[in-house]
């Protein structure tokens, strides 16, 4: 008799008589444990074995319990379903078909949460909801409570308790995962593209769910560690873009680059300062643009009195670049003319935004505002008492703000993943409205080229 259970974030498969495994060896992903006299895989590769072992039984080649499996069957009800739009029911039509794995890609608005709302209830298993943020972890425990109205468990943000249907997040469940990996047979990842990072993917590699769905708008990732994302959940099963829905199920947008001048003043002073930089990288022999030039710069600069003083030029000439006086003006003048319409405006850095802030008298979010506080800012810039907010990175993902229509730019990375996060923040549909993004960029400047990069996306074209 063999007996397949969950050891640690792993499966153990065990036999009366060792000499049983080695017939055994040739299952998806298995290794033999010297130490313990078992055969071990990550438990990812829990639904393959089970079906390669319940194959044999039925043959007659073995006998096997299967004591790794943990979840449950769940008697679930939406409180209120409602009929989803065609591209949500071809979402998990196309999910279902792949065998409940896989990745949907859908604009930031489109209603990927009542996708997974739906998978949870066709599924009928014990479900984990994985978010990125805190804040994103509360609004799913909010929307499950809602919508099944039966107790939901939290674990993270100083809670730890566990239900059948329960939210987390992608650090807390890297933590616990060795323990609770065989309670869920259908796991969600939210804003999915976060997965790939090292210790986030051990978290999807200890969890035992035959059922995997993940949710994003923006699945490619620099470092091409989205590839993982076929092994870690599923192939991409669902794919649509901001332009096939916009106008019908987003709001219908604009996007306006505006390019903005240096003065006199700042032009001098950002060319002095970019020549300071680039004569060390070029007499070091670095080059910026290759895989490992930044560290190299990193290390140079720090080795030398004349290494510190590029540093320093390097970080003058960005800032001058990123949010000089005649952007701030154009802020401004921007404010004016929208002053009757719902603003958000994203920087790249928090002083920025603090200089912002004071200056026009905005409200503003960082990643050192509070909860509480970020919370009442939201509701009060949802309900109008605050018409406009200024904020950097922060609310780039993972925030509901349908009555914000215009977005002002004034700096970001060169990602195109934030570019259309930002753009996303405007677009959920409301009567009447029309989105504008406004991207400032420095004329003349390095600026030019990080904002052709982060407009490779048919959203702007």
């Amino acid at each position: 008799m063999l007996t397949l259970s969950f050891d640690g974030g792993t499966l153990l498969l065990e036999g009366d008589d060792p000499s049983e495994l080695d017939d055994l060896l040739d299952l998806p992903g298995v290794k033999y444990d010297e130490r313990v006299r078992a055969i071990r895989a990550p438990a990812i590769r829990y639904y393959e074995i089970f079906a390669a072992l319940y194959r044999r039984q039925k043959r007659g080649e073995l006998t096997f319990t299967d004591e790794a499996r943990a979840y449950d069957e769940l008697e679930l009800e939406l409180a209120q379903y409602r009929e989803p739009y065609p591209h949500q029911g071809e979402a998990l039509e196309a999910w279902l078909k792949s065998g409940r794995r896989g990745l949907v890609v859908l604009p930031t608005g489109a209603g990927k949460s009542y996708i997974a709302e739906l998978a949870i209830w066709k599924a009928k298993r014990s479900a984990l909801v994985v978010a990125p943020t805190i804040d994103l972890m509360n609004q799913w425990y909010d929307l499950l409570t809602t919508s099944f109205q039966r107790p939901v468990g939290i674990v993270g943000g100083g809670y730890h308790d566990v239900e059948d249907l329960t939210v987390t997040t992608y650090d807390s469940s890297y933590i616990h995962m060795e323990r609770l990996g065989n309670r869920f047979g259908l796991i969600i990842f939210d804003e999915a593209h976060h997965l790939p990072g090292p210790t986030y993917a051990q978290a999807a590699e200890m969890a035992l769910a035959p059922w995997r769905l993940g949710l994003t708008a923006t699945p490619e990732r620099p470092d091409g560690q989205h590839a993982l994302l076929d092994i870690l959940i599923g192939p991409c099963v669902y794919r649509k873009r901001i332009k096939e829905l916009a106008g019908q199920y987003l709001a219908e947008y604009t996007t306006v680059p505006v390019h903005v001048p240096l003065s006199e003043e700042d032009a001098e002073e950002y060319h002095q300062e970019r020549e300071i930089y680039k004569d060390f990288t070029w007499s070091q022999g670095i080059r910026m643009g290759s895989r490992h030039g930044w560290s190299d710069f990193l290390k140079k600069a720090s080795s030398s009195r004349e290494g510190r003083r590029a540093f320093r030029a390097y970080r003058r000439q960005r800032q001058i670049a990123l949010a000089h006086s005649g952007k701030i003006q154009k802020v401004e003048d921007l404010l004016r003319r929208h002053a009757r319409d719902r603003v958000i405006v994203f920087t790249n850095d928090n002083d920025t935004v603090y200089e912002i802030s004071r200056r026009f008298l905005l409200p503003c979010i960082t990643h050192k505002t509070p909860t509480r506080e970020r919370k009442l800012i939201l509701e009060r810039f949802n309900a109008g008492t605050y018409p406009c907010l200024v904020t950097s990175k922060v609310l780039n993902e993972g925030v509901n703000v349908p009555e914000a229509n215009i977005a002002i730019v004034l700096s970001g990375s060169g990602t195109v993943r934030e570019h259309v996060q930002r753009l996303g923040r405007i677009l959920r549909r409301q009567p009447d409205k029309h989105a504008t993004l406004y991207e400032l960029i420095t004329s003349d400047t390095v600026e030019q080229y990080v904002s052709n990069r982060r407009r490779d996306h048919d959203a702007y074209r």
